[in-house]
């Protein structure tokens, strides 16, 4: 491929960081307005309520795994290894991060969470397993 298309995928997770940080937002300002907490307790984020942080840990977990996808789509297209594979492989991956995502905002229900976590990682594995047989056959 060598075009841009390896870089949709990832431009879609970085929508779902800027919707989880608007949705963090609009979670912490309405428990403002209703009183439960007040905005100077954010400063330290020492007692975040649980409707927020789950939220905040939603986020959190978009800078740990995510940052193994970026890379590998960077070093995918530099590699010229971005075909089509690899594409179907990086849509899967973000795909997954969105279910990731809903469930953990909302049931945060392991039972859902933890499998669509795996099928996730498996993904990436997979991309990265695809970088190095590219690799190895150039």
């Amino acid at each position: 491929m060598t075009g841009y298309q390896i870089f949709w995928p990832l431009l879609a997770h970085v929508a779902l960081i800027y919707g989880l940080y608007a949705l963090l937002g609009l979670r912490r300002a309405k428990m403002i307005r209703a009183g439960s907490i007040a905005k100077s307790d954010y400063r330290e984020n020492r007692d975040e309520p649980a409707e927020s942080l789950v939220v905040k840990n939603c986020l959190a977990n978009q800078f740990e795994l995510p940052v193994l996808f970026y890379a590998c789509c960077i070093i995918l297209y530099v590699a010229e290894a971005d075909n089509i594979v690899a594409l179907g492989l990086a849509w899967a991956f973000v795909a997954l991060r969105y279910a990731h995502a809903a469930i953990h905002v909302t049931s945060n229900d392991l039972r859902y969470r933890s499998p669509i976590f795996a099928a996730g990682y498996l993904a990436l594995a997979a991309m990265w397993v695809w970088l190095a047989i590219w690799m190895a056959m150039g």
